[in-house]
């Protein structure tokens, strides 16, 4: 039996709406000549300071009902309002089972919310006139290429933090997987299908990361340094890093936790995200995300000094490109901008929102209404279930409307429920096709196997039967038989998508003797950009 191409994993956290920004129309003088005063930047601020604190006073009780509607065992928030923090609280426990609580210094990992962090880095560097968001990343990237060498030669930061490169989505996460490094990953993206160069969307984590990199090149230093030296060190954020080790060795984290089958929350992985940094390899704190915030909203500064210059960082929160379009004519088109999803309410007021999601255990959400001068951030150490999200939905319809307008937490479960599933085989290997077909004898299968993306992929035989091995540390997979020359195993690490088939290809002319030698190897789950080919040698 042959398999069926598995659908891509995928992990967006882009999950606020956007909208479409409303036509301003020119006002005429008494004369009837056009008006020549611009549009204001935003909308008046319709939020009073009443609404803001109503909101504020409600989210304790916003927090604690998420948290025992969901079980996630910690969560740390922060909201920001005209300069000042005026929320700053946790919850919960850092480890399930332990004592040690949440509080607003506990180091959470931010996944994608390390996003808008990086982008608000290479701002810096724009600032320092090293660099131009419209710069090509090649001249600054040493190898880097993708499939069309005019797409290599014209893709710009610009480009690849919001995602219009033309890369597949996710690509190159799956390589991390199987526990290659950011130099592999980054190398390799020249053999991944493109689609048309700034006509299409597609979210990508070491897009992302290959823009961060070449900004850290041309500052001749590495990405963690540069966002250190840029920004967590001037703003005053101490506990916040791009590195792993930082976050592993602080005293006061919170570990991830993902949701077993009987219900209950489990501190079962460690995610090390240091390949992807730029992406999703951040972590911080409600504190210093109250101050990250503060800056966001201040065009830069932060206590009356400029950190970040403010037109570069401006440029983050534009539209650059349509990434969820409209699904009815009146309907409202969702954007990405440089790092941020970029959307606009019912008000025509700009909202900027990004999320972050480790299925290995950790959901986080940031949120900004710039022309309010409000914004938050929620940081949670479980498994995506919308609890991040929902919270700071429910504030904001709190603040507008003095309650939520909808079930959010349930609404934003049943995305991440469908992301997830999408990834599955169509086919289930749990059961066994009622006229299975015997497996050829092992030696048909055993042997090497080179495939340029994933690299060399070997086949050996022992008492419980065929093993698969892949990647630089040689991960091992056993193969359990399905049916005729495919085989399931399970997949692991942050794209994992439960059982996945590995088919054999024996050559018809061979006769179908136990004797057949297979010529290659398909793995379903890393086929997805019809990269999962391995010849044998």
């Amino acid at each position: 039996m042959g398999v069926g191409r598995q659908a891509r994993h995928r992990r967006r956290t882009a999950l606020t709406a956007a909208a479409v920004a409303c036509l301003l129309s020119a006002g005429y003088a008494a004369s009837g000549s056009a008006s020549a005063a611009a549009p204001p930047p935003q909308p008046p601020p319709q939020l009073t300071r009443a609404k803001v604190d109503d909101a504020v006073g409600k989210l304790d009780g916003i927090v604690q009902n998420g948290m025992k509607k969901t079980g996630v065992p910690g969560v740390a928030v922060v909201v920001v309002y005209k300069d000042r923090v005026v929320y700053l609280k946790g919850f919960g426990e850092r480890h399930v089972g332990q004592s040690a609580s949440v509080d607003p210094d506990t180091v959470f990992e931010l996944a994608s919310l390390s996003k808008p962090l990086s982008s608000t880095v290479v701002a810096g560097v724009v600032g320092s006139k090293a660099i131009t968001w419209d710069d090509p990343v090649a001249g600054h990237l040493p190898g880097f290429a993708l499939k069309d060498p005019w797409v290599t030669e014209h893709v710009t930061y610009a480009d690849l933090f919001s995602h219009r490169s033309g890369l597949p989505d996710h690509a190159g996460d799956l390589l991390e997987d199987l526990g290659y490094d950011r130099t592999y990953i980054l190398d390799h993206l020249r053999y991944e299908p493109l689609t048309p160069f700034r006509a299409s969307y597609a979210y990508t984590n070491y897009g992302v990361t290959a823009a961060g990199q070449a900004a850290a090149n041309v500052k001749d230093t590495t990405w963690e340094k540069l966002a250190e030296d840029t920004l967590y060190g001037p703003a005053g954020m101490n506990s916040t890093s791009s590195r792993f080790a930082d976050y592993d060795k602080a005293e006061d984290k919170a570990v991830t936790h993902v949701k077993a089958a009987d219900g209950t929350w489990q501190a079962k992985y460690v995610r090390d995200a240091d390949a992807q940094s730029p992406a999703g390899g951040a972590s911080s704190t409600a504190r210093d995300m109250g101050t990250w915030i503060r800056l966001q909203l201040a065009n830069g500064k932060l206590d009356g000094r400029q950190i970040i210059a403010a037109a570069p960082l401006e440029r983050t929160h534009l539209p650059e490109i349509v990434a969820q379009p409209p699904r009815a004519p009146a309907g409202r088109a969702g954007f990405y901008g440089l790092g941020w999803n970029v959307s606009y309410d019912d008000q025509g007021r700009l909202r900027l929102s990004h999320s972050g999601a480790f299925e290995l255990g950790a959901n986080t959400n940031v949120t900004m209404l710039p022309g309010e001068q409000l914004g938050i951030a929620v940081l949670t150490n479980g498994a995506p279930v919308g609890l991040a999200d929902s919270v700071a939905l429910d504030f904001f319809d709190t603040a507008q409307y003095g309650k939520p307008t909808a079930d959010w937490l349930t609404l934003v479960d049943q995305v991440y429920q469908q992301q997830e599933a999408q990834g599955r085989s169509p086919t289930d290997y749990t059961k066994t096709p009622r006229n299975a077909a015997a497996a050829r004898s092992d030696d048909a299968y055993t042997g090497t196997y080179d495939n340029d993306f994933y690299g060399p992929l070997t086949v050996t035989a022992g008492q419980d039967g065929l093993t698969m091995r892949v990647g630089p540390k040689h991960m091992a997979f056993r193969l359990t038989h399905f049916d005729g020359d495919t085989f399931s195993f399970r997949t692991v690490g942050e794209n994992a998508t439960g059982l996945s088939g590995v088919t054999f290809k024996v050559d018809a002319e061979s006769g179908g003797s136990s004797g057949d030698t297979a010529s290659k190897v398909t793995v379903e789950a890393w086929d997805q950009d019809g990269l999962g080919t391995f010849t044998r040698r």
